[in-house]
């Protein structure tokens, strides 16, 4: 049964048609994403959804009772109150309803006739059930771990919420609607302002969710763990598909490989016609066919092909020669001191001695919880911090282009787009510009826009295009995922793999990390901790070591809560490491770094035999199943020469099959034994 149910829902922004016969249905076990690209309606259609938007014309159908919530992209500033009160303000509708309850009794206390006293029994249990269903009288718990889960620490709860920038106060806003426990969630884009590890948290609370939710998300990764069904919104109408977000693309890529090829055909045909007409515009012997192709041409039905479809590739500037080892850093350590507003002085160690080579044609991702000291540390690498301690010296040749937002927010000019990149880009690349400015979401008239009046996001995304464009051979990014939608990710993704140089970066995309790092620089609590990729090797480690830590923290005692293990115990078993002072030494002894990378090459060595195992073994079954299928036509079953043939076949298929399913049962056997510690 639908809880919130849209029917023929239709918009109109003046002459353009937003939103066109659309209907959604939304359950109690409601596990759905909304696609489309950016500018189609998704955040319009979510607000008639939560019923803060009116539309043209369609019904909004929600059950009795049904609670919706709705968390917008942006924009909520919280004030006058620290962060534990802020958070408490999601339980305001058990307050009212325990306010009436207590009510109610008082009311009671005063009736002896049971007839009239019923209905206040009644709505008495009613409110009790809420309250038991919702875990009210445990709301100071379920504060702390949601608040926990999105990265705010224990001090944090006492602090004025004005002190909170952005970023947390999107957080804090999330935190409030998870807080409230509806039937169904509305979230767009909740993951905008999460690191990894607040994503990871939030995806397993949606998982375990009572309720529904709609979201959308730029994060890959994140969809497919979470949701079961895609709504696509494309052309005004919105259109259903099973499975996560991935089986999704899967789905519209097998569709859009007719359309294109239809799209292909019909430009074609424009093309010759549009020549046509120019050709023979002005010749009167051929002004009737001129008038008839003219006319042809506003007939015409024109196919589209969806932005967030279209694959765009391209390639940056060669990187410059440099030599082998690209960066050396020698014990580096940065400490931030200073005197508070109250006079007291204070001394924070956010990197300690940390020990790191990093050559030619390496992709890190520095990875570790918001303060972990990871900007800073880019900010060393790049030269734009140089009081710290230690020494971090740039190999023969380097060439560094660094991204951060902070330098996005300083582009200014009253100049276009399309014009200070072709003023700035290396010549051969000027004709890609714009495809280049179209897979960075800057398509149609956007080109034209001035710098002065773009957005932050667009200013994000116009700045990383312009790194981009220099010959430089070290990219040093900082986030440079944010602002991207999934398809311009995956753009980038690709020029990076096929970029000549060396990349350091940071995001919180967990899906451009796995498909781009090769190691992973950890940085916990003023410590660091080196492993070799793909990302989700260092996840299984350090889950892995985290149960173990679990295990070895757990003292018998009378009082329950000293078994809690504290966050900063939960941290992986490092190929190499720093350690802060005071802290107890790892028991296994640190890897070299040619240690590191034989044990690197191995493991990727026995993934590719994996993969090209399994990837044959779905060929032949697929060559088995249309075979199958020819077998079933009466045209060969009654054909006894063709029947055989094509049985034959199949049986030299099946042997083929038997064989490959053994060695892939084999090669993944020795995958799994050498992943095992």
């Amino acid at each position: 049964m639908s809880f919130l149910q849209l029917s023929g829902i239709g918009l109109k922004f003046g002459a353009r048609e937003i939103l066109k016969n659309v209907t959604l249905n939304l359950r109690k076990q409601s596990r759905a994403a909304l696609a489309g690209a950016n500018g189609c309606g998704k955040t319009t259609l979510m607000k008639i959804a939560a019923g803060l938007s009116e539309a043209d014309s369609g019904d909004r159908t929600v059950q009795k009772n049904c609670r919706i919530v709705y968390l917008p992209q942006s924009g909520i500033v919280h004030t006058g109150t620290n962060l534990r009160e802020e958070a408490d303000k999601a339980f305001a509708e058990g307050y009212r309803l325990h306010a009436e309850m207590e009510d109610i009794g008082e009311r009671l206390k005063t009736l002896s006739d049971e007839k009239a006293q019923m209905p206040l029994l009644e709505r008495y249990q009613e409110i009790t059930d809420f309250l038991n269903d919702s875990k009210w009288y445990y709301r100071n718990t379920q504060i702390e771990q949601v608040l926990a889960g999105l990265g705010f620490e224990q001090g944090d709860l006492l602090k004025p919420v004005e002190e909170f920038s952005g970023g947390w106060q999107m957080r804090i806003a999330l935190a409030k609607v998870l807080l409230q426990n509806p039937d169904i969630l509305l979230l767009d884009e909740p993951t905008n302002y999460l690191d990894i590890e607040a994503r990871t948290w939030l995806e397993d609370f949606l998982l375990n969710f009572s309720g529904g939710f709609l979201l959308v998300s730029h994060d890959r990764y994140f969809l497919d763990t979470c949701v079961n069904e895609v709504y696509e919104l494309f052309n005004a109408e919105l259109h259903r598909y099973a499975g996560n977000f991935s089986a999704y693309e899967r789905i519209r890529q097998s569709e859009m490989e007719g359309i294109t090829a239809r799209y292909e055909l019909q430009q074609e045909k424009i093309r010759k016609t549009e020549e046509f007409i120019r050709r023979f515009r002005y010749n009167a012997s051929k002004a009737a066919q001129v008038q008839e192709r003219i006319k042809q041409l506003e007939k015409t039905e024109l196919i589209e092909i969806p932005e967030s479809l279209k694959k765009i590739r391209f390639s940056f500037p060669g990187a410059p020669h440099s030599g082998r080892i690209v960066l050396s850093l020698e014990r580096v350590g940065k400490t931030y001191s200073g005197t508070r507003e109250n006079g007291e002085s204070y001394s924070h160690r956010v990197l300690h001695n940390i020990d790191l080579t990093v050559e030619k044609g390496e992709r890190i991702v520095v990875t570790g919880r918001n303060g972990a000291g990871k900007t800073t540390l880019l900010r060393i690498l790049a030269r734009q911090d140089k009081n710290y301690e230690g020494s971090a010296a740039l190999g023969a040749n380097v060439s560094i282009g660094y991204f951060s937002q902070d330098n996005a927010e300083m582009l200014k000019g009253d100049f276009s787009v399309i014009d200070m990149l072709e003023n700035e880009a290396p010549t051969d690349l000027v004709p890609k510009l714009r495809d280049m400015l179209a897979a960075f979401l800057f398509r149609g008239d956007d080109i034209y826009k001035s710098v002065n009046v773009l957005s932050g996001g667009e200013k994000s995304r116009l700045a990383l295009l312009r790194l981009l464009l220099r010959p430089v051979n070290l990219l040093i990014l900082d986030e440079p995922t944010n602002h991207l939608d999934i398809y311009s990710k995956d753009a980038l993704l690709h020029a990076l793999e096929d970029f000549g140089g060396t990349v350091i970066f940071i995001s919180h995309d967990r899906s451009f990390t796995q498909s781009l790092a090769t190691r992973i620089l950890e940085l916990n609590g003023g410590r660091y901790s080196l492993y070799p990729g793909p990302y989700d090797y260092y996840m299984e480690q350090r889950v892995k070591h985290a149960s173990a830590v679990s295990e070895e923290k757990v003292v018998p005692s009378a009082d329950k809560d000293s078994t809690a293990v504290s966050s900063s115990a939960i941290a992986a078993p490092p190929m190499a490491s720093s350690e802060a002072p005071g802290q107890l030494p790892l028991p296994a002894a640190p890897l070299s770094y040619e240690e590191q990378k034989k044990i690197q090459a191995a493991r990727r060595k026995l993934e590719k035999d994996e993969k090209r195992l399994l990837e044959e073994i779905t060929l032949k079954e697929k060559e088995k199943e249309k075979l199958e299928a020819e077998l079933a036509k009466p045209e060969i079953y009654s054909d006894i020469q063709k029947s055989r043939a094509v049985q034959n076949q199949i049986e030299n298929l099946s042997a083929e099959l038997e064989s490959l399913n053994s060695e892939w049962e084999q090669a993944l056997d020795r995958l799994e034994k050498f992943l095992t510690p």
